[in-house]
């Protein structure tokens, strides 16, 4: 059996008991612990005048990097730290790991694949960082799992203009101002709220709206004039037709779980919401965050002076 070194708290409680005079059995029994995992503690830490925990845990931390390095994403490192604050923000671990790589240079101690992210995250011990790491993920399962292909609930859309008919440049994504969208339903989240934040996008930032078939979209009719925007659904069970949405769903909902009344929140929550979402980087965009890529195109554009910002 391999051995298991001691925690930092169950050295303290080592060393209040030899101070007591304690046998073995007895300090093995109050640790939980087998009474040769404890003799070999004491054989291997302790110093002659006596046992102490930090003496005994720097030994032990000295007898480790002699063994074999530390992982890259060891709990001291300052890499770790890095991932962990990042983590916090909400980036997926493949946006650190593309971050980290546009920073560094290739082959640099703090750069960091993705894999060895999640590894990471999952190989923690079950404790309070393992949970709160798992937190920071979009889905939050307690394991890594495949996605698996939920049920179609979509109604029927009365006069709706397939996505099929939408002019091609908005397919090839040669043109800003085509975006892809979804509704939150809720007790106080009325399309009129929606579409007059749609206005404040600038004008020729606003071409077109795609959507999926689900049956808060039947107000279609009302949402096109008044944001003055085409609007283009999906066909069926076509999630890939509306790829950035998805994708950005998932984000949201690390804030915002699923079934959550928008009435609860004020406008000022929500933008803070909106404001960490778009501030972070996306692989799509060449790790530039999508506020950065829509800074660029007001000022590149040449009716920027007049744009609503």
């Amino acid at each position: 059996m391999r051995y298991q070194q001691l925690q930092p708290e169950d050295r303290m409680t080592l060393a209040s008991l030899a101070q007591q005079k304690y046998s073995v059995r007895a300090m093995a029994q109050v640790l939980g612990r087998s009474p040769s995992t404890i003799s070999r503690e004491l054989r291997r830490n302790a110093q002659p005048a006596g046992c102490a925990s930090t003496t005994a845990r720097a030994c032990a931390h000295r007898r480790r990097l002699q063994g074999r390095p530390l992982g890259k994403l060891h709990r001291d490192g300052m890499l770790f730290g890095l991932v962990r604050h990042f983590l916090g923000e909400r980036w997926s671990p493949e946006q650190i790991a593309l971050t980290l790589a546009c920073i560094f240079p290739r082959g640099h101690e703090r750069c960091v694949s993705h894999e060895t992210i999640y590894n990471c995250i999952y190989a923690q011990p079950v404790g309070e960082l393992k949970r709160e790491l798992i937190a920071t993920l979009r889905h939050a399962h307690n394991k890594r799992v495949p996605r698996s292909k939920g049920q179609d609930r979509r109604g029927q859309i009365p006069n709706k203009v397939s996505i099929q008919l939408r002019p091609p440049e908005i397919e090839d994504r040669q043109f800003p101002g085509h975006w892809e969208g979804d509704l939150i339903k809720g007790a106080a989240n009325v399309i009129h709220a929606f579409s007059d934040k749609l206005l404040g996008i600038a004008a020729p930032m606003r071409q077109s709206m795609s959507y999926d078939q689900g049956r808060e979209m039947a107000v279609h009719k009302e949402l096109s004039p008044r944001s003055e925007m085409a609007v283009y659904f999906c066909d069926p069970h076509s999630p890939w037709q509306r790829g950035s949405n998805e994708n950005t769903n998932g984000l949201v909902r690390q804030h915002l779980p699923k079934g959550t009344d928008l009435s609860g929140y004020s406008q000022e929550q929500l933008d803070a919401i909106a404001n960490q979402i778009n501030n972070r980087s996306r692989k799509g965009l060449g790790v530039r965050s999508p506020l950065a890529v829509y800074r660029e195109l007001l000022l590149n554009s040449p009716q920027h002076s007049s744009l609503v910002h």
